[in-house]
């Protein structure tokens, strides 16, 4: 069991971040925190109580008052939002249109990376953590121990994704990624990058135990010449 560590997962949608994050997290006995359900909580929260997603204002005004609760276990991760589940919920095809634009509005990035780091400190006090997102070497823990940067071809990421899904055509799941991506990597807060440091791993040509064995064999070589990085 790795302790004391965190591994900062970074990359686009579809690129095998959650799988792998869930896979590594419960080899090495680490904790977990998927960043992108808590974007999605959130966006949730403002579609249900009718705040107009496109009105960055209106989505800042009530950026704070969604209570979250994110569960860390990689086997059964859990997601709350004023104590009512909403882990399906978010996975809805209004929560995925909607929730680049809640997701590029300043306050709602502050408030959730001072969730995410509250999450990551309470994590080393008793192990480790791998975190996901797009933002998490770069922006939410630079000083991480690990940093990787996961991505795959467009194809491959759609397939990935439709299969996760269960329906929908992966043509037009392929243009929902591009786009995503578009306004990922243009937005101006905590942009998506490679973090400084990172590993970049093409995921294309693996299946998932292959690249969980990758990347658990960095994790091992990180920790054993480094203790748990700290926000620089």
């Amino acid at each position: 069991m790795v302790r004391s560590v965190v591994v900062a997962m970074d990359g686009p949608s579809g690129s095998g971040k959650s799988s792998t994050s869930r896979g590594v997290a419960s080899r090495l006995g680490l904790a977990y925190l998927d960043t992108g359900a808590q974007f999605r909580a959130v966006t949730a929260w403002m579609l249900s109580h009718g705040v107009d997603i496109h009105d960055p204002a209106a989505v800042a005004a009530r950026a704070l008052e969604p209570q979250l609760v994110s569960g860390t276990d990689p086997l059964a991760p859990t997601i709350t939002v004023d104590g009512v589940d909403v882990a399906e919920a978010i996975r809805s095809e209004a929560v995925t249109a909607a929730v680049s634009p809640v997701a590029t509005v300043p306050e709602v990035r502050a408030r959730l990376m001072e969730l995410q780091r509250a999450i990551i400190s309470d994590a080393l006090e008793t192990g480790g953590i791998v975190v996901e997102g797009r933002d998490i070497g770069s922006v939410i823990w630079p000083g991480a121990a690990v940093k990787l940067y996961l991505t795959a071809d467009a194809a491959a990421r759609a397939a990935r994704r439709t299969a996760e899904n269960g329906t929908g055509s992966v043509a037009a799941t392929e243009a929902e990624l591009l786009r995503r991506d578009a306004i990922d990597s243009s937005r101006a807060a905590a942009p998506l990058v490679v973090p400084a440091g990172a590993v970049h791993l093409d995921t294309t040509p693996y299946t998932l135990d292959q690249v969980v064995d990758q990347v658990v064999a960095i994790v091992d070589r990180a920790v054993a010449g480094h203790t748990a990085g700290a926000v620089e």
